[in-house]
């Protein structure tokens, strides 16, 4: 599945997809970017409540394929523009974590 389709099926909202055709394989759910760094792997979508620049560098160096902000958060434009800059995907949601891994379930 693409992020692009992930998006669509999870009713998620797009807040920037450089690369929305990205094939996304698991998904990890974690807030504490030291343990997401060592334990998220490459093509995964992140779920997590995090929005400061070190949840783009995570992405960047963990290589997932989305990250998906939980309950509402969101990224300012100054954020927005260095994932896109970046390659990073950034879905969001107003759903709780849990419930957004949820809708992960089955489907990545």
């Amino acid at each position: 599945m693409t992020v692009n389709e992930l998006m669509t099926a999870c009713n998620f909202d797009a807040v920037c997809l450089p690369d929305s055709e990205r094939e996304v394989h698991g998904a990890y759910i974690g807030d504490l970017l030291s343990w997401v760094m060592g334990r998220a792997q490459e093509d995964n979508a992140w779920v997590t409540i995090m929005s400061n620049i070190n949840v783009i560098a995570v992405a960047s160096l963990s290589d997932v394929a989305c990250v998906i902000l939980a309950e509402g958060v969101t990224l300012d434009d100054e954020l927005k523009a260095t994932a896109e800059q970046k390659g990073i995907n950034v879905l969001k949601t107003e759903l709780p974590a849990f419930e957004a891994a949820q809708l992960l379930s089955g489907k990545v």
